[in-house]
């Protein structure tokens, strides 16, 4: 891995972190919303038995870097233990300081940063230690996604809150962990969402031209007979970026203002064009 990539990653998680301590000192912290994970568990215990939260996060860690090393190698177990040994300093140094007066608001706004900050851990082979690691663990061995993986995870927390904060801040969790899990999906497959359109034209020929001229997209053709005038015609398919559907139609209704479409929204897409450099598809 080359300087410069190395020192990215490295923002990259740091960043993450700052954001992490952000989230859980200035949003979640002060309205005592454990939301999961273990500074949601250090937020609990710390209410429950007095110790400071970055100490509980601390010794936490130490056991999760342990399993990172025996379940996911050793780039993420170094990863990790840049995140598990920062996350308690950030937190102990980014001041606990209550800066939404409105629970839902802050509830929302915590929960969004604490998303966002984990999705770019996880992109980045990294995480902040605590409940973060169990979902990569799960998603090595079974396919399942990190967010649906750290929703699991944190559901132990969750319902431990109940019996120290009560009821509202119960309700206020699991809807922190909710809106966390969307913004992570979001993060994981929205941003690369591609669009997967079917053509069937009698102008075919026109418009893979035109297709492949103006988009540098290749078309697949797909023989195909209609049920009603049992006559055989060219089915079309392409796919390409969602930025690229507008210029689609407008190529389509220039040739045949009649041709039937179906766009499917596809969230990953492998192949020359997409994950093996450039080319079309």
């Amino acid at each position: 891995m080359k300087v410069k990539q190395i020192a990215l990653r490295l923002f990259y998680i740091v960043f993450s972190i700052v954001l992490i301590a952000v989230g859980v000192n200035m949003f979640l912290g002060p309205h005592q919303i454990a939301a999961g994970g273990l500074t949601g568990l250090a937020i609990l215990l710390e209410a429950w038995i007095g110790v400071d939260r970055s100490i509980i996060v601390y010794i936490g860690n130490g056991a999760v870097i342990i399993a990172t090393l025996i379940f996911l190698g050793r780039e993420v177990f170094i990863n990790t233990i840049i995140g598990a040994a920062l996350l308690p300093v950030a937190i102990s140094i980014i001041p606990q300081y209550q800066l939404v007066n409105d629970t839902m608001l802050s509830m929302v706004v915590g929960s969004v940063i604490f998303g966002v900050a984990v999705s770019l851990l996880y992109k980045n082979k990294a995480s902040s230690g605590g409940t973060a690691v169990p979902p990569l663990i799960l998603q090595k061995y079974t396919g399942l996604k990190p967010s649906i993986g750290l929703f699991v995870t944190d559901g132990v927390v969750v319902i431990l809150s109940l019996f120290r904060f009560g009821f509202d801040s119960f309700f206020f969790a699991i809807l922190s962990i909710f809106i966390t899990m969307v913004v992570m999906g979001y993060i994981e497959n929205g941003l690369s969402k591609k669009k997967r359109v079917h053509i069937i034209s009698k102008y075919s020929s026109a418009i893979i031209k035109d297709i492949m001229d103006e988009l540098g997209k290749s078309v697949t053709v797909i023989p195909t007979m209609g049920s009603y005038e049992e006559q055989e015609m060219p089915m079309l398919m392409v796919t390409l970026d969602a930025s690229d559907y507008r210029k689609l139609i407008e190529i389509v209704g220039k040739h045949d203002s009649q041709a039937f479409l179906v766009t499917d929204v596809v969230s990953d897409v492998h192949g020359r064009g997409f994950t093996y450099g450039s080319g079309s598809v």
